[in-house]
């Protein structure tokens, strides 16, 4: 009578000066995976050694290069090894490894591609502050306007289907990736859900500044939404921006054929909105074009 296989566990944690917290989640995260990858991104501390004392296998950057050019370098060295699913987790103790078996029983239960652990799914448990979640929830409005309404497209709490991974090409170097991961996903249609996890936020967990932080997420996912839909993202501001000039045109042109006098304040106004809106329209237009030729030369 022949057994089902077990799943080969691998789990992916990016590291950036985290020699508080690196050995803590490396302690837990063992008791449910067969072998952990640290990558220590450029750490000036006690990262690398912490990791490499523990168990750990940790690929080293030189020098500081990012958060998604962390997982890439993860992934790259996971797909190497025989696992059947790869998982990621983030070192500053905000996870709770003792979740990890809820995401196996989630991919023997379901064909999934994609696992996220959702900070916001009725069932999850929080702490986040108020600003952080504001910020994240306008991040997944803007991802989910090519994506399938999900909860927490910024959550670094993931287990991934190796062969789906596979197919994935990801070049963010930076925040950004979260998204990218998500929208190339979607492009192959492969399968994303979602379960509730803990997050515990504490004062001084994060070693990137909470501001810049969030402007790089933002940035990131700006980047990869408008590339997917130039023409929506560029081509309706700058429809707005032209139906606004055309209104201060007609009442500065009324004006002048009747009074002789011109709203030059207006007439600034119109001109620039003009502008603006030929510029975003032109670069929608552009954008669209140019990469409608690249999709064509890749397939």
């Amino acid at each position: 009578m022949s057994s089902i296989k077990k799943p080969t566990i691998v789990a992916c944690i990016p590291a950036y000066n985290e020699e508080k917290n690196i050995a803590a989640v490396i302690i837990e995260t063992k008791k449910y995976v067969d072998q952990i990858l640290v990558c220590d991104d450029g750490s000036s501390d006690l990262t690398y050694l912490i990791a490499e004392g523990l168990g750990a296998t940790v690929i080293k950057h030189e020098i500081n290069k990012g958060y998604g050019s962390s997982i890439k370098t993860l992934f790259e060295n996971a797909l190497k090894t025989n696992a059947s699913i790869i998982l990621t987790i983030d070192a500053d103790s905000q996870h709770d490894p003792n979740q990890i078996p809820n995401f196996i029983q989630a991919f023997e239960k379901q064909d999934i591609d994609i696992l996220i652990g959702s900070r916001f799914l009725p069932g999850s448990d929080t702490n986040i502050p108020k600003w952080r979640e504001n910020g994240i929830r306008i991040i997944n409005k803007m991802a989910n306007n090519a994506l399938d309404n999900l909860s927490d497209t910024q959550s670094g709490f993931r287990a991934y289907k190796i062969d789906s991974l596979r197919r994935l090409r990801l070049s963010d170097e930076g925040m950004g990736i979260s998204t990218e991961i998500l929208l190339k996903a979607n492009e192959e249609n492969m399968k994303i859900a979602e379960i509730p996890i803990t997050v515990k936020y504490f004062d001084d967990s994060s070693t990137h500044h909470p501001i810049m932080h969030g402007i790089s997420v933002f940035l990131g996912t700006l980047k990869h939404i408008t590339s997917r839909k130039p023409l929506m993202f560029f081509g309706i501001p700058g429809s707005i921006s032209l139906a606004v000039s055309s209104i201060l045109w007609f009442i500065v042109f009324r004006k002048y054929a009747l009074t002789n006098i011109l709203l030059t304040n207006a007439a600034l106004i119109a001109t620039l909105t003009t502008l603006v809106g030929l510029i975003l329209i032109t670069t929608g237009t552009i954008l669209w074009i140019l990469i409608d030729v690249i999709n064509e030369k890749i397939s």
